[in-house]
């Protein structure tokens, strides 16, 4: 049966400039029910995690060239001589308190967002969205 979720534990690697690379345990998820977005809990501590939610399409095309401008960019390690995405996937994440920089495995990212896309297709996310109920619900919150 279809959960219309997937999700996937992956140990990612903190870059740390002019030093070395840490281990570190990420979860990514993704839903129909929020098809355009990934989740993904970084795993800082026994019983703490930084969550950050990005496009789909940022994850899925940084795969190959860089992407994104703001407080999230994706893009892929340096490969062979013929410039081809090499193993990792660079993720760098920046908020009012600092940044932080990651390294992620492309085959296991792949997988990832190709699973995402057995459950909801590229261009097909409007489909899975209610817009007159998210409309009701915005209107109503702000009546409140």
């Amino acid at each position: 049966m279809d959960s219309g979720t997937v999700s996937a534990e992956l140990e990612l690697r903190v870059v740390i400039p002019q030093r070395t690379t840490l281990p570190l345990p990420a979860s990514f998820s993704y839903s129909r029910e929020d098809p355009y977005a990934i989740h993904v809990a970084f795993h800082v501590g026994e019983d703490k995690s930084v969550e950050w939610t990005f496009a789909r399409d940022l994850l899925s095309m940084g795969i190959v060239a860089g992407e994104g401008i703001g407080d999230v960019r994706v893009w892929p390690s340096a490969g062979a001589a013929d410039h081809a995405p090499g193993t990792m996937v660079n993720i760098a994440v920046r908020s009012p308190f600092g940044t932080a920089h990651f390294e992620a495995p492309a085959t296991e990212i792949c997988d990832f967002v190709r699973r995402t896309c057995q459950i909801v297709p590229v261009g097909g996310e409007s489909d899975y969205l209610d817009f007159e109920s998210e409309l009701t619900d915005l209107l109503t919150q702000g009546c409140e």
